[in-house]
């Protein structure tokens, strides 16, 4: 790597790491960090994520640690759609992947006609705190993000937490079920990633009466 692409690379770091310390004083709750997650994180979230998966969803990119990840891993940018609340961030991506489709909005409300035209997704990457969420908005965000996968689609969700961050009753009366990835040491702090699935081929209809 040459020096003007090193500096590149730390002044990118620089801002995303400011970019996060400003959200998370605003909204701590919402961000879930108060740092950008790391390559390491990034890396092993997006580890099982092929091109033939396409098209893919992804939830909660802030700055695009794992946006960059999923690109690098031969998924097109105009088969990756971010979901992205907060207002500077979706700002910021659009800048940044300007190819990829930025929809600014609230992950619990997820609009199966304006994901990918419809088709059916073979993956979702969550960077959403979802242990600071309340359990109704986690069933909200399951329901949805299945609902647009295809059959043998996966959820993947990250955790600084020493256990699966959806509980055990969420999975159970979703017809879910949680494999743990494995885990980020070199993360700042220690992550883990889950691959959520459904549990059986025949698992039950997702709709939104289930989060009631």
């Amino acid at each position: 790597m040459g020096t003007r692409s090193i500096h590149r690379t730390r002044n990118t770091g620089m801002l995303d790491a400011l970019s996060f310390l400003r959200v998370w004083a605003t909204a701590p709750l919402r961000v879930g960090a108060i740092a950008p997650s790391g390559e390491a994180l990034a890396d092993l979230i997006t580890r099982d994520i092929t091109p033939a998966m396409a098209p893919v969803l992804e939830l909660g990119p802030g700055t695009g640690v794992f946006t960059r990840a999923l690109l690098k891993r031969g998924i097109p940018e105009s088969e990756l759609t971010l979901i992205e609340y907060d207002e500077d961030f979706a700002r910021m991506l659009r800048l940044r992947f300007p190819a990829v489709e930025v929809l600014r909005m609230d992950a619990a409300r997820l609009p199966r006609s304006r994901i990918a035209d419809g088709r059916a997704l073979g993956a979702v990457v969550s960077g959403l705190p979802i242990l600071s969420f309340p359990l109704r908005k986690v069933m909200a965000i399951l329901i949805g993000a299945f609902n647009l996968l295809r059959h043998g689609g996966a959820f993947y969700q990250f955790t600084y937490g020493p256990v699966c961050p959806i509980r055990k009753r969420v999975l159970d009366r979703l017809g879910l079920k949680a494999t743990r990835v494995g885990r980020a040491f070199l993360n700042l702090p220690p992550a883990a990633v889950y691959r959520i699935t459904r549990a059986a081929p025949a698992a039950l209809a997702f709709d939104n009466n289930a989060a009631g």
